[in-house]
């Protein structure tokens, strides 16, 4: 739930479901909505209007493209995923020029992908790559860089609906069979505690247990083939939990079938000996306050996880494969950094809090390329999720 009175300013685009969506949030405030015409969804020219079997029949090679290859799509002289990634520019451009410390954006469904890719400095490559979905909510922390350099970009939430992300759907209107499910770990003592010597190896406080409780019931709406799991306490925990609800899941009334999960313990998944190291060297595991020789570390140890996340999706013994990853939220920023093929430089990028799950699709199997459909979801913890209007960066 977004509330009007968190934000400065509300840019809407000028088109109708956009500015009704718009009016519902900013309803109780005084100042006036902006509207900005760039803020429009992807202009598709001939194509605007037509059904999707009206398109193949008019356009077959056209709309063939279209669907395979977006960002070279080429209609009436014109590049509209291009175009749409020049309008985000220009938004962003008065966006940020606003006095505003705090701004709500209200647009389509394209034009939002552009934005977040845009704010990163992704290309047009990444358009259908970073989901967002009806009533989806992202959240883009921008951070000021002295002698007025571009401000440092982080994506706090990407994509939190108010249904649940993985209770079925498409990925870029696509179908997919492979799905691999970040769970970040719950909430430990030692988030509470001033000594961090023992890093890792401490259990989940009650918050945790409540956190890591809420994540198994929401998996509850996908059959989990396998879980890979940190060896850490916490991480382990955390699996436990989601595999015993997975296999009471006939006893629970999900379904009449018993899951069995199997629970598997992943070296390359422990980062918390790198972030200790860190700690001790520069007194924060902060990634952004890493330094090079950390980061590296970091960085090769995620790649090995990846590979062995990506073995496992492969596996081909069902048609269905659903992963569960379990693990420190610093090893999923790293994953989703592999996954979207970038490079270490990129991980302070992406901020996931204790508790959260991050869905990655992959409608063309394990080999094939990730579609992220949401980053730090917490919707599902209830009353224990931190809000989407207050940004936690600096917490």
């Amino acid at each position: 739930m977004l509330i009007a009175d968190s934000f400065d300013v509300c840019f809407t685009s000028p088109l109708i479901r956009s500015k009704r969506t718009a009016e519902i949030i900013w309803a109780a405030r005084q100042e006036e909505m902006i509207p900005e015409s760039d803020l429009r969804e992807i202009d598709l020219y001939s194509f605007q209007g037509l059904l999707k079997h009206e398109g193949k029949e008019k356009f077959g090679n056209a709309y063939r493209q279209w669907q395979k290859d977006a960002p070279n799509f080429n209609i009436d002289g014109h590049y509209p995923v291009k175009e749409l990634w020049g309008r985000a520019k220009s938004c962003w451009n008065k966006i940020l020029a606003h006095k505003g410390k705090s701004v709500l954006v209200v647009a389509h469904n394209a034009v939002n992908q552009a934005l977040v890719a845009t704010a990163l400095g992704l290309g047009t490559d990444y358009f259908r790559v970073l989901l967002q979905s009806n009533c989806g909510v992202s959240v883009l922390d921008f951070t000021p860089k002295p002698r007025g350099d571009s401000p440092h970009v982080c994506i706090n939430r990407l994509n939190q609906t108010p249904n649940s992300p993985i209770a079925g759907g498409t990925s870029a209107g696509r179908e997919t069979s492979k799905r691999i499910v970040l769970v970040c770990h719950g909430s430990t003592q030692g988030n509470n505690e001033a000594i961090f010597a023992n890093m890792g190896y401490e259990s989940m406080n009650m918050l945790g247990v409540i956190q890591s409780q809420k994540t198994a019931e929401l998996l509850l709406d996908l059959k989990v083939n396998c879980i890979l799991s940190s060896p850490r306490i916490a991480s382990i925990d955390t699996a436990t939990l989601i595999c015993q609800v997975q296999e009471a899941a006939d006893c629970l009334g999900a379904d009449c079938v018993p899951r069995y999960v199997e629970v598997k313990k992943t070296l390359d998944l422990e980062v918390e000996p790198v972030l200790q190291k860190a700690r001790e060297n520069t007194g924060s595991t902060l990634l952004d306050n890493l330094d090079d020789h950390h980061i590296s570390n970091l960085w090769n140890q995620s790649d090995k996880a990846w590979q062995s996340v990506l073995e496992e999706l492969s596996d081909e013994s069902e048609t269905e494969r659903n992963v569960v990853v379990v693990g420190h939220p610093s090893i999923h920023t790293a994953l989703i950094c592999h996954c979207l093929k970038l490079t270490a430089e990129w991980m302070d990028s992406f901020h996931l809090d204790e508790g959260s799950i991050s869905v990655i699709d992959f409608p063309d199997g394990a080999a094939g390329r990730g579609i992220v459909r949401c980053i730090n979801y917490t919707a599902h913890l209830g009353r224990w999720s931190i809000p989407v209007t207050r940004s936690v960066r600096n917490n």
